[in-house]
């Protein structure tokens, strides 16, 4: 298969030549304001039944198993691709704004728009939008993505230096290796794992590497923090915490906060005791997130081996090298899991002050969204997009392509996008050291556009020993 090159044409960061290069036909002309292209009442209604509301009910910070599954059972993920794709059309890809009950929603579908977006300050185009404050101020209220302006800034430097994010490699990298292998030693004792017992050898991982072993065992603390998060599920509907979720979140502050000055020097408790940051930052309140992303290597673990089971061919790849399985084409194998099923399929950030896309003005207030998800996975823009294919995180620069972004780029990154590539490649080839993949639920057809959504609680992997 050819593999996508970067993208070329207008300048992402020069707004003026993105606009310029992509206006449609009929576009005014420069300097002329026009209004914005709102979507009729029927796209709005249309956009709302069958991509927002799902992803609401499906829940964001806590997946629901069942809704999951009944959503992939009566294929919701086309129905958002045939909206989408239809609000693409209409305008050969221009900016649309939706009518909504949280206000108005400027959807972005076109590869220049998308880097622009990128390319924009958080000061601007801010992370903190409304539905998803609301939704995580249950869960971690003095979070960076809860937070905007200076204490922002400050937050995320500290987040910044605690999760090594300017670094090619956490310098406590060894350390966290060493617990994955430790852990998945005790996974790997039955020929079949079911994602249940995945999830759980994750949630000792992610304790052990934020807090120390101190926590390893502690599983009320992850009942509690998984209560919030169905809490946070919420969030967008209901005007604060409940008296419950208060006193839950209190609970396992109260928790942190007896580790934190225990935890060892390589934890992420440990560093962020050992990080100059300011005292609004609340350095230890900032575990809640760290917690909260480490969690989600096990649905990561479980698409990439499913995958793998599905597809021979790569599975045998990463075996072809001295000392397999080889890493560097496994941690590929991840990206390219996460860019068929990203965590975060939808980025929505919130316009800071009024401003101008492709000359047209918005207020401030105007939530801005990138259905990232669809996006990389259009053919037109991503080739194969539907189709396992490592090799094209292989490539110079795929890491920058702004076609793919299982990480988001940019100012809005993910600052543990590194250690958490780590910690899901690492899991996958200490698993896959000794054993091989022969059989995986649900089945996966190589030949075929893979399915557009895949419930991760329902996977199980069938084991070989080598």
């Amino acid at each position: 298969m050819k593999q996508p090159s970067p993208p070329t044409g207008p300048n992402p960061t020069d707004p003026t030549d993105a606009r310029a290069s992509t206006s449609p036909p009929g576009s005014p002309p420069r300097g002329t304001a026009a209004p914005p292209r709102r979507a009729r009442r029927g796209e709005s209604l249309r956009f709302a039944v069958t991509h927002a509301l799902p992803a609401f009910a499906r829940g964001i910070p806590a997946p629901r198993p069942a809704v999951v599954a009944l959503l992939g059972a009566v294929g919701q993920a086309r129905w958002s691709a045939a909206t989408l794709r239809a609000l693409h059309d209409r305008d050969d890809g221009a900016p649309v704004l939706l009518g909504g009950a949280s206000g108005d929603t400027l959807v972005l579908l076109d590869p220049a728009d998308v880097q622009e977006f990128f390319a924009r300050p958080v000061r601007e185009l801010a992370l903190d939008a409304v539905d998803k404050t609301k939704m995580l101020s249950v869960i971690e209220p003095t979070g960076v993505i809860c937070s905007h302006g200076d204490l922002r800034e400050a937050r995320r430097a500290c987040n910044d230096q605690v999760l090594a994010h300017h670094e090619e490699a956490h310098p406590s990298c060894g350390t966290f290796q060493t617990v994955i292998a430790e852990e998945c030693s005790r996974l790997a004792t039955k020929p079949t794992l079911a994602f249940a017992r995945l999830q759980r050898t994750v949630q000792r991982i992610s304790r052990r590497i934020v807090l120390g072993d101190q926590a390893a065992g502690d599983e009320e603390l992850h009942r509690w923090l998984l209560a919030l998060r169905k809490e946070g599920n919420w969030g967008a509907v209901r005007h604060g915490p409940t008296p419950a979720g208060q006193r839950l979140y209190e609970a396992a502050t109260d928790r942190l906060h007896a580790y934190a000055p225990h935890a060892p020097a390589p934890t992420l408790l440990g560093r962020a005791r050992d990080t100059t940051c300011g005292e609004d930052v609340d350095a230890v309140g900032q575990a809640h997130h760290w917690l909260l992303a480490l969690d989600t290597v096990a649905p990561i673990v479980a698409r990439t081996l499913l995958l793998l089971a599905a597809h021979p061919a790569e599975q045998a790849a990463l075996h072809d090298v001295p000392h397999a399985p080889d890493t560097t084409r496994l941690r590929a194998c991840v990206q390219e899991s996460l860019r068929l099923y990203p965590i975060v399929p939808d980025l929505l950030r919130i316009l800071r002050t009024d401003t101008t896309w492709r000359g047209v003005p918005y207020r401030a207030g105007t939530h801005v969204l990138v259905p990232i998800g669809f996006l990389q996975r259009d053919s037109g823009l991503v080739p194969g997009g539907s189709l396992f294919a490592p090799g094209r995180w292989c490539t110079d620069g795929a890491d920058r392509d702004t076609r793919m972004a299982p990480f988001s780029h940019g100012e809005g990154r993910c600052p543990g996008d590194r250690l958490g590539l780590m910690a899901a490649t690492e899991f996958c080839a200490q698993l896959l050291r000794e054993h091989r993949l022969t059989e995986g639920r649900p089945r996966l057809d190589p030949h075929r556009p893979l399915p557009g959504a895949l419930n991760a609680s329902g996977i199980q992997l069938t084991l070989s020993r080598t």
